[in-house]
């Protein structure tokens, strides 16, 4: 009988990769929240894995910016937390985008990595939108960055070449009993699950007018078990008043739509009725104040 296995495994890349899409296929449920949006996953975010042979606890990390991108604070710590949550995993995940390979960019995210001690794989997603000839360019091109275990090409969407992504895996983690119950499949709590939900149909509705501005926290989380309903209050923040404008929308409508889009998802996950409220706060510059970073849950390193 093989022994049992278990270990961290850091999913890392530059921005809009498909980190989330794959770490959300691993796991079969939506744990984090997606858009074709860049920057959207601004924290570490744990999801566990499990099989008969071992624990595959794996960690969705924020976008590795590239030198000189993402200036603000926000983005310095969001950087700072991807590139942590790497230093101390058994296994790293390097995702590239096979359809739109930046070398240079991948290189310098690879290099901040360079004192971990996990092993490192080189995960080329998207490859349902490249040329099954086109790949073996591209894997010549990465070989020369960095000493890969492993070269993977994957799709996250379609999901081909996931199970072949396990087994390696499985291969280097070290022996190990299981690091989580059985039963867990995340650290998240059901009120950072609803709020990145609610941010993520804010990003759907209003990126274009306010990309990176916007945080979301649950002030109230309330089961009325009796009525199998659980009530919600919101808050949406922005940075300036015309942002809340633009939140609002004419009438209130893009809030009404935001808010009945968050509430539907937020009901399916939580298997009951929900009453959604949310309100819209300005607080200025927060994205560049340390102390409001840390109340809307981006706190630095300690």
């Amino acid at each position: 009988m093989c022994p049992f296995k278990a270990g961290f495994i850091s999913i890392l890349g530059r921005p809009n990769v498909g980190k989330s899409t794959l770490f959300n296929a691993i796991l079969g449920e939506k744990i984090a929240i997606v858009s074709d949006k860049p920057q959207t996953t601004r924290t570490r975010i744990l999801g566990i894995y499990n099989a008969e042979e071992g624990q595959l606890v794996f960690l969705d990390t924020p976008g590795i910016h590239p030198e000189g991108k993402g200036k603000s604070l926000l983005n310095r710590r969001m950087v700072s937390t991807a590139v942590e949550t790497g230093k101390d995993a058994d296994v790293l995940l390097f995702l590239i985008d096979a359809s739109s390979p930046l070398v240079e960019e991948d290189r310098q995210m690879m290099h901040s990595l360079k004192e971990s001690e996990g092993v490192p794989m080189l995960v080329m997603n998207k490859i349902d939108l490249v040329r099954k000839e086109a790949l073996l360019p591209i894997i010549d091109r990465y070989q020369r960055l960095h000493p890969f275990e492993k070269i993977i090409p994957i799709s996250a969407r379609t999901g081909e070449g996931i199970s072949i992504l396990l087994e390696e895996i499985l291969k280097v983690l070290p022996e190990s009993p299981p690091l989580y119950p059985e039963d867990v499949i995340t650290d998240q709590t059901e009120r950072s699950l609803v709020s990145e939900i609610v941010r993520e149909k804010l990003i759907d509705q209003c990126y274009q007018e306010l990309p990176f501005s916007t945080a979301v926290t649950v002030e109230a989380f309330k089961e009325q078990t009796e009525k199998n309903l659980v009530v919600i209050q919101g808050t949406i923040h922005v940075e300036r008043d015309s942002q809340r404008r633009i939140v609002i929308g004419k009438g209130g409508q893009k809030l009404k739509k935001i808010g009945e889009a968050a509430r539907k998802e937020i009901e399916t996950f939580l298997g009951k009725k929900v009453f959604l409220e949310l309100w819209v706060r300005v607080e200025k510059d927060w994205t560049r104040d340390a102390g409001a970073l840390g109340r809307l849950g981006y706190p630095g390193r300690r």
